[in-house]
């Protein structure tokens, strides 16, 4: 194992200024899954589960999110919630009982609710999952099949669970996957820059946003 006294940051940034690195690409079509950007996880100050690395992540977002409607191409937001019981939250929810526990995030809660400040539109699909990657037990793989998409962007948190979950799942299924950086959060910059690298490494392309705009502009003006 190599030893370094380097922040999780600096390897990072060493990381995302290697030219050499290799690329998934984009594919021919892509679908955006906004992973999570409920109260429960944006209301800073609100509940203590909630955490912010880009001020401006959800604008971000928001923006994605108009190119793709753009294209006709499918955007999907997806958030967790659970049972009064719990008991759909299985282990990895049930581990402690807290007002901040994971399977008190519950159907119909304030923490349930998506941020207000995500722009929704009507043709947009919801997801409700329960685990931490979107494909586990949600029609998102089914989706995809229909929409005939090669690429997966991803947005959202958390980088060192959601995120990462469902980048690995993304991949083994065969997608492109993409991670714009301003796009997704953590509650540490220890992981979140952790697992950046390791994604960018292993299971993804993360790319600045700006990025994946311009490939959506491309696509308008070939078409798509």
């Amino acid at each position: 194992m190599e030893l370094s006294d380097k922040t999780a940051r600096q390897i990072w940034d060493d990381v995302k200024a290697n030219p050499n690195r290799a690329r998934f690409g984009f594919g021919r079509k892509a679908v955006l899954v906004n992973v999570d950007l409920q109260k429960a996880y944006t209301s800073v100050g609100e509940f203590a589960t909630a955490y912010e690395t880009d001020p401006r992540q959800i604008e971000h977002v928001n923006q994605l999110a108009a190119g793709f409607r753009e294209l006709g191409w499918p955007v999907v937001w997806t958030r967790v919630s659970y049972l009064e019981s719990g008991e759909d939250a299985g282990a990895w929810g049930t581990r402690t009982d807290t007002p901040d526990s994971l399977q008190n995030i519950k159907y119909g809660s304030v923490r349930a609710e998506f941020d207000e400040r995500c722009d929704i539109a009507g043709s947009d699909v919801v997801y409700t999952k329960r685990m931490p990657s979107p494909f586990f037990e949600t029609p998102l793989q089914s989706l995809l099949v229909w929409h005939q998409v090669d690429t997966v962007v991803l947005t959202g948190g958390s980088t060192s669970g959601c995120i990462r979950a469902g980048a690995v799942d993304s991949l083994s299924r065969g997608y492109r996957t993409i991670v714009p950086e301003q796009c997704v959060a953590d509650k540490h910059e220890s992981y979140h820059f952790a697992n950046l690298t390791d994604l960018m490494l292993k299971y993804a392309d993360v790319v600045d946003v700006a990025e994946v705009l311009d490939f959506l502009d491309q696509r308008k003006g070939a078409g798509a």
